[in-house]
Order: C-alpha cells, then structure tokens, then sequence
C-alpha cells in the first residue's frame, strides 16, 4: 500500500481526506498523488422571444485554483513524497480514471448536510467500479488513528478484498478483531481469516455474535465497545440489487462514526 490516490476538491470534507491521507502515507512511507477535480460548470439556458440566454450557475474554477494554491503550500512544507494532477469532469468518473495504479484511495463516507457534492453517492459509485481500497472517512476526522481495527467479516470475496489490501495497515495496529455475526454457512470462516492474517506476522482475536438485528448496528455496536479507531470490511458482498435497496455498505456510509476501509 505505497501509491495513495487522494481526491482534493474544496468542500466540507477535504481537511479530513487531508489529514487522514498525510496520515496514512507517513505510516507507510508511501507516495501522495493528489487529483483536483473541477466539475464541469452547470449552465442554465432560457429561450425567451425567440432568444436564448445562457447564464454559468456554478463554476468552480476560480475557487479551485485558490484551493490548489493553498493545499500545494502546505504540502511543499510536509515530510512527504507527492505529486499532483488536475482535472475538470464527473468526480466519480474523475477519480476511476487516475485510479489504475492506486492502491487506496481516499474519499468523505458523506458530507452530512451539504447537498454538493453528494459523496456519499460518489463514494458508492468508485467503490463498486474500482479493484483499489477505499478509505471513506467521516467529514469530521482529525487524525488517522492505527491502534486499533476491527474488520468486518462475513467470509465473501469482497471481505476477503478487503482484508488483503488492508494487511499493511493492519500489520501497525496494536489490536485487530475479527468480528462476525454468525450464520448458517459461510464461504470462508472468521478463523480463516486470522489464520491468513497470522502468516503476515498479525495476531488478531476473533469474535462471534448471534446475527440479531441490521449488520451495520451490530458492526457500529462492536466498534464502539472496542474502541476502534477504524473499520475494514467488503463493500457489495452481498450483490448489487440488494444493497440498491439499502444495504450495509450504503447504510455504513451514511451513518459512520469511523473511517471505512472498503474492498470489492
């Protein structure tokens, strides 16, 4: 985990992908590959006595440029390798084209309470179409914390993604668990899991719940018991028409107090 891609935009929760990713990339001596997206300006037209007036509503062009200036300033003064790149379209769009050699890249869970830009839908819409892990961290983080992990297990490909793309981080925290609502059959078993995790030098405790109630409650309840800094689980692993509807991943999304590692 050494090329980290990080969506730099100027709203509500850049400070947090900011710090979280100085974070990341100082604990693992890594690259940061900035990628400023600009959205295409939002043009109204009205057509009134045969003529046709087009009116820019939002454009945020000017505004990028300052925030480039800004964040480029502060990074020439960090102890970190980076580099950075500009771009004007869709941001979903933006980031997958800028993500075929990232490793993990760095987005807001949500932007509670800000219409724009919807990163909550964003965020989905890059986890679903990318092979890289997403780290989708709440607008209000501060710092990265690596203590401890908690990764959510439910024995599917995307778990197991998930799982393997987080090891790096995983092999610096002092506690890892991993924790499971139990069920009839699954494809491959929590203890499987930490056995894989214990071939790369990482002894992490196991626990099992009965599956009573939403798994995203369950997940939120065991974090927060166990003091989590953060949450590796799969994203879709359940497939796409059932989390259409309301899945885990969505639900975790919105509602998370900890940053999600996310793999598919």
């Amino acid at each position: 985990m050494k090329n980290i891609l990080l969506l730099v935009h100027d709203d509500a929760g850049q400070e947090a992908r900011f710090q979280a990713a100085l974070d990341i990339v100082r604990a693992l001596d890594g690259h940061l590959a900035c990628i400023d997206v600009t959205p295409y300006p939002v043009i109204a037209g009205e057509t009134a006595m045969g003529y046709a007036e087009t009116v820019v509503v939002f454009d945020e062009r000017d505004s990028e440029a300052k925030n480039k200036s800004a964040l480029t300033d502060r990074l020439s003064r960090e102890d970190v390798s980076w580099s950075w790149a500009d771009t004007i379209g869709e941001m979903a769009a933006s980031v997958l084209d800028a993500a075929d050699l990232a490793d993990l890249i760095i987005l807001n869970r949500a932007l509670d309470g800000y219409p724009l830009p919807d990163m909550r839908d964003i965020t989905s819409r890059i986890v679903a179409r990318t092979s890289a892990a997403v780290l989708a961290v709440p607008e209000t983080l501060e710092r990265f914390a690596i203590d401890r992990a908690l990764v959510a297990w439910d024995g599917g490909r995307s778990a197991a993604a998930a799982l393997r793309a987080a090891v790096p981080l995983l092999a610096l925290a002092n506690e890892v668990e991993i924790f499971t609502a139990r069920e009839d059959e699954l494809r491959n078993g929590p203890d499987q899991a930490a056995t894989y995790l214990s071939r790369h030098g990482i002894h992490a405790r196991v626990k099992i719940v009965d599956k009573d109630g939403r798994a995203d409650k369950l997940i939120a309840a065991e974090a927060q018991a166990g003091r989590a800094d953060y949450i590796v689980m799969g994203a879709y692993g359940r497939g796409r028409v059932m989390e259409t509807f309301g899945g885990v991943t969505k639900r975790m999304l919105q509602d998370s107090k900890l940053p999600l590692l996310l793999g598919h």
